[in-house]
């Protein structure tokens, strides 16, 4: 095992490497519970709650240990946040329309996207696309994807509600233009039980955090299921031997689900861009700063190598998951929970990726957990990507103004794509602008252009709620 993982070279040892890779799967074992509860919209969308879990499972166990045995390479993946719930929202808002976007598109939209991650690993376009968006547009996309997951648990927590009181009828299931007045966003009842519940997963994640007990989100939400379950708030009647089981039943997984009719949908265009670009982002910037913290970074050439190889694993992860059924699989931030306890090599995320698929055999408690809770978490989550907001020059305007609307558009508009398009297409202009009178102060690469322009095309033919 010594020499397998090279342990002595990297300064570590088997007891430290599997205690890290422990570490790292109680600080992020809270994606098993909320992303079955996003995927399928707490029951509103038709994938099954046990069938989104296995996939979960499945996919986080699978593809982490990937990422471990050959690469050696102490991260680990699952089913990333921020995209389950764009996933979740372009399905149930587009649910009662003429033309549906429906699950199984949305994973077709997934696999696609992981398709064109392999192409672009291989050909390694994928890393000069990440050289050509500037740092502060990255900085802004995990900022707005924050946000974006907030606004969700907000809204599915019942904290956040929604008013509207219109001088004219609004049509169901459009989008219908009111005025500012017209629609008011305001704190839910608080004599709602879900709320309530809500609000203690909120502060008991708050004082763990605070605390700095590992594993922090994942016994907030054990907590307020505890708390659910005094105040009788857990139905376990509903938690019936189809729903959850405690040997696995992978005959109920949704493999392969896909739908290629659905290909020519407009909805799946923008679809597949979302994923693309996001994936890119987030994945570049997971990866590299966990590799620094680790000390893998040291040797800038053999460090980027690696970094390079654990980007295929990453590709190959987003179309493994999509077959499996869930969402866009991706390296995860709480990797470095586990390097800050020592983790250096594979061994981590070997360790990991085995506690995932051992989790496969409690799903019966993981379906009694209540959506308020995992609501919580999601609130948290936003917190932590909130945090890369410091990174962003906001005294300069070529900079700042993007970067805002980058940040604002996601949430605002309940559109990660959005926030993208917006932000690049802004710095360019502005960039472009300054650059006349700085004498080319700011760089702007030749990729962003071609970004820009593609981005403009959508709008003008596929039109902004397409």
């Amino acid at each position: 095992m010594d020499r397998f993982f090279k342990l002595k070279q990297n300064g570590t040892t088997v007891r430290t490497e599997i205690m890290a890779g422990l570490t790292t799967f109680m600080a992020m074992a809270y994606i098993l519970t909320v992303n079955p509860n996003t995927l399928t919209a707490f029951g509103q969308i038709d994938m099954g709650w046990y069938s989104v879990f296995l996939a979960t499972a499945l996919a986080a166990g699978i593809f982490t240990i990937a990422m471990g045995l050959f690469i050696n390479f102490p991260v680990a993946l699952a089913p990333g946040m921020g995209l389950n719930a764009y996933f979740a929202s372009v399905v149930l808002s587009s649910a009662s329309t003429d033309h549906p976007f429906t699950w199984e598109m949305g994973l077709t939209a997934v696999f696609i996207s992981g398709l064109i991650f392999i192409l672009l690993t291989i050909t390694k376009v994928r890393q000069m696309l990440l050289d050509a968006i500037p740092d502060s547009l990255k900085h802004a996309i995990t900022v707005g994807i924050g946000l974006f997951v907030t606004i969700v648990g907000l809204k599915n927590s019942g904290l956040m509600t929604v008013g509207v009181e219109a001088g004219n009828d609004i049509p169901a299931h459009t989008f219908t233009d009111v005025l500012s007045f017209e629609t008011v966003i305001h704190l839910g009842s608080l004599e709602n039980t879900d709320v309530q519940l809500a609000i203690i997963g909120l502060l008991l994640i708050g004082v763990l955090m605070v605390l700095q007990v590992r594993g922090a989100i994942l016994f907030g939400i054990l907590g307020t299921t505890i708390i659910a379950m005094l105040m009788g708030a857990v139905d376990f009647n509903s938690v019936s031997t189809s729903q959850a089981k405690w040997i696995p039943d992978f005959s109920e997984l949704n493999f392969m689900k896909f739908d290629w009719n659905g290909i020519v949908h407009t909805g799946i265009i923008s679809a597949i861009v979302t994923f693309t670009f996001v994936e890119l982002f987030d994945t570049f910037g997971t990866l590299v700063g966990t590799a620094t913290r680790a000390g893998l970074m040291k040797d800038p050439v053999e460090g980027k190598k690696r970094v390079g190889k654990a980007m295929l694993v990453d590709a190959v992860a987003v179309t493994g998951g999509a077959m499996l059924g869930t969402s866009t699989t991706t390296a995860y931030v709480e990797s470095t929970a586990g390097v800050a306890e020592g983790g250096r090599t594979g061994l981590t995320a070997v360790t990991t990726g085995v506690c995932f698929l051992l989790a496969l055999f409690l799903a019966p408690i993981a379906a009694l957990i209540p959506g308020s809770a995992t609501a919580a978490a999601l609130i948290i989550v936003g917190v932590l990507m909130l945090q890369s907001i410091r990174e962003i020059d906001f005294n300069d305007m070529v900079v700042a103004i993007p970067a805002f609307l980058t940040i604002t558009m996601m949430p605002f508009t309940y559109n990660i794509a959005n926030g993208i398009s917006f932000g690049i297409v802004f710095y360019v202009v502005l960039a472009l602008i300054a650059n006349l009178r700085t004498k080319g102060k700011y760089k702007v690469h030749w990729m962003m252009w071609v970004l820009a322009i593609l981005i403009v095309l959508r709008y003008v033919f596929l039109g902004s709620q397409g």
